[in-house]
């Protein structure tokens, strides 16, 4: 039997990313039923990360989405898709997500190759993988290239990361969003890791 105080704080974690919170999955779960204190640091830090001012609701349930894509998690994807289109998301907004996460996972390995190996051949040669979605995103180029840093810190592309956080500069862009955006990524990912 869960503890109750540590199974309604699971409940209030699956509800902070729009999954049902009547069967609390995977090894949420055994933390809960071992009352360990973890949770409690976990629920904090993901309405922390989902709350940080510098991202609007519309954008952190996105970027939670894309970390969802990422990781392949089915029950994440789907909360936090639904979370995203009740904040103001458009379909055209949650479909260049899902595209940017599948582009960055091609270049990601790609780009990541070329960093390791570092012969001129390699990182002359054109990378020959189309990316017209970049011209033009529904969810606009800044949000575009912080999508794309975030899951390129996820996939460890150093020259992803680097690019990427380079292009939101030039945007504009603070660094605390920047930084925010990541940490998002990082403390959903580790959620992710429980389901």
């Amino acid at each position: 039997m869960f503890a109750t105080n540590t199974q309604e704080t699971a409940q209030q974690l699956l509800q902070a990313v729009g999954m049902p919170t009547q069967d609390v999955p995977g090894k949420l779960a055994a933390l809960a039923a071992t009352d360990a204190r973890y949770l409690k640091d976990l629920k904090i830090n993901v309405t922390n990360a989902i709350d940080a001012g510098t991202l609007t609701k519309k954008e952190a349930y996105l970027l939670g989405l894309a970390v969802a894509v990422n990781e392949k998690l089915a029950g994440l994807q789907g909360g936090f898709e639904q979370l995203a289109l009740a904040a103001g998301a458009t379909d055209k907004e949650v479909a260049d997500v899902v595209s940017c996460t599948s582009l960055m996972n091609a270049n990601n390995v790609y780009y990541r190759f070329r960093h390791f190996v570092g012969k001129e051949f390699y990182t002359t040669a054109p990378a020959g993988i189309r990316m017209s979605i970049m011209a033009n995103p529904a969810i606009g180029k800044e949000f575009f290239e912080l999508v794309s840093l975030v899951v390129s810190a996820l996939n460890g592309c150093e020259m992803c990361v680097s690019s990427h956080e380079e292009a939101l500069l030039k945007h504009g862009t603070e660094q605390q969003r920047i930084l925010d955006a990541v940490r998002l990524g990082a403390v959903i990912r580790s959620l992710g890791v429980l389901l």
